[in-house]
């Protein structure tokens, strides 16, 4: 079941209905079978990886729980990576990693004994999975006591807004919520409404009319000249954007309404002025699952410097292959660890040469953070890094064929309905705008102490956008790839 469905129209409303009128003690029941309902419209058969990984950690907890020997709560520990880790390597990378030493074997005049496995990726499972293992991790070190509503900890682990793409949760957090009684607000249901409104209107007004450009041009690279593959990456940029945080304001709204708070997931990272920065501000959830539970664990910035750099290179390779089994992946992840190291290598050669604080500045710095982010999403679109490695060669060239440019006829070639491709645009702009304007306040903030009038013309424009302008194809979001 998608957000943007109309399957979801009818669920969310029904669901949201039932949970208010239900008692509150029996309402982690409703939305567990929500929860699995939503998730099980997919496929049935992958609820039992869910259950799998629930019962898991809620075992492994107890166990942590039950006994004070280091030694035996190691084992328990043990016991919800291999499980959990082993989960998600069968379904995820094992094809993956028997094709790639395979190709290895083959280079060395040997055969592979490896057999294929014909395994579909159940939606999600990297984004649940990492979420169940936070929750045994924590009760390890002793952040939290194991939770004994095994009902309570399923929920934790399936609930249905960011379930199959985030934002991943912390137990710290999300568990109390799901404990505590959440009486109909109508403040924060129609603060939640609105939130998922924006979400919509990323995803469906601008994601999915850029998607019709993007996927014609990287689906066949070789067809294509510099300033197209240019044009689509840049598309890209935006497509990804607009249609990962557009499902998580939908799931933030959803989870708002019925009166869960799930953790900011973007913080307008295109305005980044640095790739470190732009870390802090994109998938916000996921680095920092990785700064918590990999980097820091590795010894983070308390080592020397070598050590350091390996420990950042460690952080994005995983990151790369926690996206996708492919080495696409792995090389995009490769680029921003890379980046990172090379800005902390360079830090105090560049504390010299610096330009004074100003806004030109601070243009400059987005400007080239941007442009590094963008050349890196080449590696993450690309089908093949064959594909990644002419789009990139071919970019180069994009100065000296602007010098021939003709804009007609390059309009004229473009491989998808230039209608579509002017509405993505033009939502780019309009998302600049308003993200300019958030700078100091969130807009919702900006909007609430405007006069009436005010606020629904603009709640009327977006519902018109969505109308008028939407691509509804019912595209799946991006990221329930992965």
């Amino acid at each position: 079941m998608l957000f943007n469905s109309f399957e979801f129209l009818i669920f969310f409303p029904v669901v949201t209905a039932l949970y208010f009128a239900t008692p509150y003690r029996f309402r982690w029941a409703l939305l567990l079978a929500a929860s699995y309902y939503f998730y099980g419209s997919w496929n049935w058969k992958y609820l039992g990886l869910i259950v799998a990984s629930t019962m898991i950690d809620y075992i492994a907890a107890q166990g942590m729980a039950a006994s004070e020997i280091p030694r035996k709560r190691r084992i328990w520990l043990f016991t919800s990576l291999v499980g959990n880790l082993g989960i998600l390597f069968t379904f995820k990378y094992y094809n993956f990693f028997r094709d790639s030493a395979e190709e290895i074997f083959t280079r060395l005049g040997l055969e592979s004994a490896l057999p294929a496995a014909d395994l579909l990726l159940p939606v999600g499972i990297s984004f649940y999975t990492f979420q169940s293992l936070s929750y045994t991790i924590d009760v390890y070190r002793r952040k939290r006591d194991p939770e004994r509503h095994l009902g309570r900890f399923a929920l934790y682990v399936a609930f249905f807004p960011q379930l199959v793409a985030g934002p991943i949760e912390r137990s710290t957090r999300l568990l109390p919520q799901l404990a505590q009684r959440h009486d109909f607000e109508y403040d924060r249901v129609t603060s939640g409404i609105k939130q998922m409104g924006w979400g919509l209107v990323k995803k469906i007004v601008i994601a999915d009319n850029l998607a019709l450009l993007v996927d014609a041009v990287y689906a066949s690279p070789q067809d294509h000249d510099s300033i197209t593959l240019a044009v689509a990456t840049f598309a890209f940029a935006f497509q990804i954007y607009c249609d990962f945080s557009g499902y998580s304001d939908i799931a933030i709204g959803t989870a708002r309404v019925l009166g869960i708070d799930l953790m900011q997931n973007f913080n307008r990272p295109y305005f980044a002025r640095s790739i470190g920065e732009f870390w802090r501000r994109w998938h916000i959830s996921l680095s920092t699952w990785f700064r918590d539970y990999v980097y820091i664990p590795l010894g983070g910035g308390r080592v020397d410097q070598a050590r350091l750099y390996v420990n950042l290179m460690t952080v994005f390779l995983l990151s790369g292959l926690w996206h996708g089994a492919n080495w696409t992946f792995v090389c995009w992840g490769a680029v921003h660890g890379a980046c990172l190291v090379l800005s902390r290598a360079t830090e105090r050669i560049r504390g010299r040469f610096s330009l004074p604080e100003s806004q030109i500045r601070n243009i400059v710095q987005i400007v080239i953070t941007f442009t590094i982010v963008c050349t890196a999403w080449v590696f993450f679109r690309a089908q093949t890094l064959a594909d990644a490695q002419f789009i990139l060669t071919q970019l180069v060239t994009v100065p000296i064929e602007l010098a021939y440019f003709d804009s007609a006829q390059w309009l004229r070639a473009l491989p998808a309905p230039g209608y579509n491709v002017a509405i993505g645009f033009a939502g780019i702009a309009m998302l600049v705008v308003v993200q300019g304007l958030q700078a100091n306040q969130p807009i919702t903030e900006r909007l609430s102490i405007r006069p009436t009038w005010v606020r629904w013309s603009v709640y009327s424009a977006a519902l018109w956008l969505l109308i008028l302008f939407g691509n509804f194809g019912s595209e799946e979001f991006l990221y329930f790839a992965f």
